[in-house]
């Protein structure tokens, strides 16, 4: 039997968030638009396996965590107890609410949604299920997942999607990584009681971030009673059945002889992500480039090297953040559907202000100091700091730290970076991640008053 043929305006191969946005954008100004998913469930990493449900899981450690301090504001709470798995079936059900409302919202904007694989027969033709679709513009849209590595035994662990899947909460957890996803889940763990070990390759963690953020992040959670192993190179696993602890970690270390092991319950590998092409048979369009990451190469605009074929989000591999796939979409539909206003239509990758979940929460906009330095040279940048005690903690033991970092330039003192670490900076960010878009100075940050007392105010008194 042939396949059916369907004609399209444009298609949408994924139903992540920048796919959505994308299709539900292009689909406002008249486009016939075809939405492309394999999995079942919209919303894509951060609605099913990413943002949401990890925040979910953020907001019951935070929980926990303010049990702790209640105390110390004389608040008698009691005993209390934790059942990972009510929380399991509680976030669940959220997630399985949002894949409803966005399948709800596809239908009501006209966008036609396919359940199935997508694979390329040619730059304006998809076969997916018993059907080729064809449009002449195409968006690809397939997002990532978590690495693997290629260990003996590497299968018993499991990856940030694996996290998401457990019934019970481990009681002694290794996380081998420490960018943002093994940090924030490190975090989660340990405030809701599990022994927690982090890994790293390096003696630092959050190496992409700010130094600030890296060691005073590192040095709260060593408080908390997290451990950490630096220098390691992972081996494998061996599985011993029946064991409390059926999981051991083999390791060795930079500059030590010999391999160590220790045995847990859970072992969460965080080691990267990986862009989703390989269903795509992209081999039936050779003009299509690749990178070295497996990225598929676009311009500013979102353009791959084949015309009417684009790319955004986690498949194109810059700022993979769920914001900025939802603004790049838009960008796109606008310019493709949206008419001679928005012929230049397109993102700018520049000053997206980004947090990381961790136990204290932490955010940054901008440039690190050492990126400012290459960008201006040593003597063209000055750097702001301070160092203090949330208010929130004046009545309790123990002082976790805030710390903020203002990165300035040239002789005007534009604002090119600010990070933020401590209690509440996830929130601090947003309002200044506008003013340093905008091209603020040092001078507009001190000009604004103080709102005391607060932690914010400090971003606008640094000296």
């Amino acid at each position: 039997m042939a396949p059916i043929a369907r004609l399209f305006d444009f298609i949408v191969i994924g139903g992540g968030s920048g796919g959505l946005a994308c299709a539900r954008r292009a689909a406002s100004y008249g486009a016939k638009v075809a939405l492309i998913e394999g999995s079942g469930r919209l919303g894509g990493t951060c609605v099913n396996v990413g943002c949401v449900p990890k925040k979910v899981m953020f907001n019951g450690a935070s929980i926990v965590e303010a049990l702790e301090d209640a105390k110390h504001y004389g608040i008698n709470v009691g005993s209390h107890t934790f059942d990972w798995g009510f929380l399991k079936q509680a976030r669940d059900g959220y997630v399985k609410r949002l894949n409803g409302i966005y399948a709800t919202n596809v239908a009501k904007d006209n966008v036609e949604y396919v359940d199935g694989e997508a694979s390329f027969i040619s730059s304006t033709e998809i076969r997916v299920n018993d059907a080729v679709l064809t449009a002449k513009h195409i968006l690809i849209a397939t997002g990532g997942h978590p690495i693997i590595p290629a260990l003996e035994g590497a299968e018993h662990g499991i990856d940030s999607d694996g996290f998401f899947d457990l019934e019970a909460q481990p009681k002694k957890v290794a996380v081998v990584g420490s960018g943002y996803i093994g940090i924030e889940l490190a975090g989660i763990f340990r405030a809701l009681g599990s022994e927690v070990t982090v890994f790293t390759r390096t003696a630092h963690i959050l190496r992409h971030h700010d130094s600030i953020i890296g060691e005073t992040m590192m040095a709260e959670m060593k408080r908390l009673g997290i451990k950490f192993e630096h220098n390691m190179s992972a081996r494998g696993i061996k599985r011993h059945e029946g064991a409390e602890l059926p999981l051991e970690l083999s390791w060795s270390t930079t500059g030590q002889e010999g391999v160590s092991s220790e045995s847990y319950d859970c072992v969460l590998w965080a080691v990267g992500r990986a862009p989703n092409t390989n269903a795509l048979n992209l081999g039936a369009l050779p003009e299509v480039e690749i990178n070295k990451t497996g990225h598929i190469v676009a311009d500013e605009y979102q353009n791959t090297k084949v015309p009417g074929v684009y790319t955004l989000g986690d498949v194109y591999g810059k700022s993979e953040l769920t914001p900025v796939a939802i603004a790049a979409g838009r960008k796109l539909a606008d310019r493709l559907f949206g008419g001679e206003r928005f012929a230049g239509s397109k993102l700018d990758y520049v000053n997206i202000p980004t947090v990381i979940f961790g136990h204290p929460t932490a955010g940054t906009v901008g440039l690190t100091e050492n990126e400012a330095k290459q960008a201006y040279g040593e003597g063209g940048i000055k750097v702001y700091q301070t160092r203090f005690t949330n208010m929130y903690y004046s009545l309790t033991p123990y002082k976790p730290p805030t710390a903020m970092k203002l990165v300035v330039a040239g002789p005007e003192e534009k604002v090119v970076g600010l990070h933020l670490i401590g209690r509440g900076c996830d929130e601090i960010l947003q309002g200044f991640g506008v003013a340093i878009k905008m091209g603020a100075t040092k001078k507009d940050f001190d000009s604004c008053v103080a709102i005391h007392p607060t932690s914010s105010e400090e971003v606008v008194t640094m000296r």
